[in-house]
């Protein structure tokens, strides 16, 4: 088995500038900040993956919102468009690192936008998220690059939230869970469990049954733990400020040369 790997990026001096679409700006403490994503880095380590940094790109703000400038599927790695001009920016360091990693880089191209953000990946179906910065034409493109690998790629709406992975993750089994008010249409997943924290819709699989969790969502913690998943806790509040959670922070590379 190829070994476990998370692109990270560390937060600009700049974060506090980051957008916000769905929230009322929040004063950003980037100090904190930093403590946390140190805090999430070494939770990914202490679990078996090893972290690799991407350069730094200080004068864009949003940067440490690695997930969204790729998205991986087997050793193919699509750089994003992000549907924010003002980020686009932030692809270039990305590109550097996944090529070094060996994968096969494929990218996005005008007239089509695509967050990684928007793009969930359960088994060989991929969820893809068309909403404020995914549009039918980064849809299109996905299909195109992942479809001849074998991949499933499913568009579902998204209205409530800036991200389809702002509503929705996956369990190790592949059940989405999610909480209800801010997911369009959980009918469209084939198992579904609601979760009663909006944060608690986010969840990274860090093997097995271990599950990295926000700080923010203690009952949905507590479901899973009752359901016989061991959740790992991470305290990420100063990018959920930012409608960050704690998939934006990273990109997992479980399969590189599957």
């Amino acid at each position: 088995m190829p070994s476990k790997k998370a692109l990270i990026r560390r937060p600009s001096p700049r974060l506090a500038e980051g957008l916000v679409t769905h929230l009322e700006r929040e004063k950003v403490d980037v100090d904190l900040a930093v403590e946390q994503w140190e805090a999430y880095a070494e939770a990914l380590r202490a679990h078996g993956w090893e972290t690799i940094e991407v350069e730094p790109a200080d004068d864009c703000p949003d940067s440490v919102f690695v997930e969204d400038t790729v998205v991986m599927y087997k050793n193919v790695a699509l750089i994003t468009r992000p549907g924010a001009e003002s980020r686009r920016e932030e692809t270039a360091g990305v590109e550097e690192a996944v090529a070094s990693l060996g994968c096969s880089v494929n990218w996005i191209w005008e007239p089509g936008t695509l967050d990684g953000g928007d793009v969930l990946k359960v088994g060989d179906t991929i969820y893809v998220g068309r909403g404020g910065r995914t549009n039918a034409a980064g849809v299109q493109q996905l299909r195109a690059a992942f479809e001849p690998l074998g991949a499933r790629v499913v568009a579902v709406p998204v209205s409530k939230v800036l991200h389809l992975k702002s509503a929705v993750t996956a369990l190790p089994d592949g059940t989405v869970v999610g909480n209800i008010p801010k997911v369009d249409r959980p009918s469209l997943f084939p198992r579904f469990l609601s979760v009663p924290e909006e944060a608690g819709g986010h969840v990274v699989l860090l093997g097995g049954h271990k599950l990295l969790i926000s700080a923010s969502a203690p009952k949905t913690a507590d479901l899973l733990a009752d359901l016989g998943h061991d959740p790992v806790v991470v305290d990420i509040s100063e990018f959920e400020k930012l409608e960050g959670c704690v998939t934006c922070l990273s990109v997992r590379v479980r399969e590189l040369y599957a």
